[in-house]
């Protein structure tokens, strides 16, 4: 089976809000199965949805304790502030210090259907906030003022000329979320 290629800067899928998922399904699960193989292969701990150019509010995660995935997730509470050097794979080799809550609350359902409740802190939480940030049309240069988004903007223009949507960071550079 193909892997899923992960959509850069650029795509518009990356920019929509995502729509709730209806249906849990053997279909679902296949995806499910191709993204996260994308998301080990980049390498990453969490890939969204329309990362991969679905449009719908699910992502795949691996923050240690195996693969799982969190559909139509909401965050329900957060709390504090925490700075962090962050990247993603749609923003491909460029990341910048992010201050998002400490901590989250965030509820969701597993394939299975079954309600997911996860109390979330510093790196665990900023996963699930990055990756809620893929399903509501949001990407890190987003959070950059506008210099900084005009330069990051330049960089990652020249990158897809250069290179066309093949662009992939560094496995051995920064950690990438997706």
């Amino acid at each position: 089976m193909e892997s899923l290629e992960i959509r850069v800067f650029g795509d518009p899928v990356l920019k929509r809000v995502a729509e709730d998922v209806h249906d849990i399904d053997g279909a679902l699960v296949t995806v499910c199965d191709r993204m996260l193989e994308a998301m080990y292969q980049a390498p990453g701990i969490g890939l969204a949805a329309p990362q991969v150019g679905i449009s719908k509010r699910f992502f795949v995660y691996d923050y240690g304790e195996g693969p799982k995935v969190l559909i139509n997730p909401v965050i329900v509470d957060f709390d504090g502030e925490w700075e962090y050097d962050e990247g993603c794979l749609s923003v491909p080799g460029l990341s910048w210090n992010i201050v998002r809550p400490k901590l989250i609350h965030i509820v969701g359902h597993d394939l299975g259907g079954k309600e997911v409740s996860i109390e979330a802190d510093e790196l665990e939480s900023r996963l699930y906030q990055h990756e809620m940030d893929h399903l509501n049309g949001k990407l890190l240069l987003d959070y950059l003022d506008e210099d900084e988004q005009k330069e990051a903007k330049k960089i990652l223009r020249k990158m897809i000329m250069r290179h066309g949507s093949s662009i992939r960071p560094d496995p051995n550079g920064i950690q990438y979320f997706e």
